[in-house]
């Protein structure tokens, strides 16, 4: 008697059942929810240098040293003027993201697949809230979110800390080991995976890490393989 062949594993049905216990859709948004074409970022360091400039009274190389040295420090720029200079975060967040949106397209294909999929839908961003309801409404994607958190309802801690997370988290009464994390950042999706998410990385180039468990650069089709 011949012996019969188990299936060939399914690529498409994997993935899919790895997701099936998700109750909570967590999304970044700069660079997750709009494609890195877009540049905003550029825009807001742009306002992140002359800030610090003019607030700190320095000149354009160092405001972009400080910069650099905040972010890779702290996680953003926001956390390292906080913690050294005791800089005001609510006129920092509404001055630095006063940036026009004229980039940005609306994404119906996109904006079908955070609709079909089951359960709750959040934002989380590092940016500010009133930041990100401008950004989604640009890529036609409001109303699609249960949520949308930014920065200061973390208390103004930022990714990848994981105490944001799980402030953000318990505000929304998010059980993270039945939710997903998608984030173009790898460092911010270190903490989720610690804490029982399953991870997204949304970028251009995978970077091979063990906190992550999925890697895309079109997040549009990798949500249609998860509600097929």
């Amino acid at each position: 008697m011949t012996a019969t062949k188990p299936p060939a594993p399914n690529a498409e049905t994997d993935v899919a059942a790895s997701f099936a216990h998700v109750e909570t859709w967590v999304f970044d948004l700069d660079n997750t929810l709009y494609p890195p074409e877009a540049r905003l970022f550029d825009l807001i360091e742009v306002r992140m240098t002359a800030w610090v400039m003019r607030e700190l009274g320095v000149g354009r190389d160092e405001a972009d040293r400080l910069r650099s040295h905040y972010w890779r420090s702290y996680g953003t720029t926001l956390a390292g003027l906080m913690r050294e200079h005791g800089v005001n975060p609510e006129g920092y967040l509404t001055d630095v993201h006063d940036i026009p949106l004229d980039r940005l397209r609306p994404d119906a294909e996109l904006a079908a697949r955070i609709r079909a999929l089951p359960g709750r839908r959040i934002v989380y961003t590092n940016g500010c809230a009133p930041y990100a309801e401008r950004v989604l409404a640009a890529r036609g994607l409001a109303g699609l979110f249960d949520a949308v958190y930014g920065v200061e309802h973390a208390q103004y801690r930022p990714k990848p800390e994981r105490a944001a997370f799980e402030t953000v988290f318990a505000r929304d009464g998010v059980a993270p080991d039945r939710a997903a994390m998608f984030e173009d950042d790898a460092r911010n999706l270190a903490a989720p995976h610690d804490m029982g998410m399953r991870t997204v990385h949304v970028a251009p180039k995978a970077e091979p890490a063990g906190h992550i468990h999925h890697h895309t650069d079109d997040l549009a089709a990798f949500l249609a393989r998860l509600t097929r």
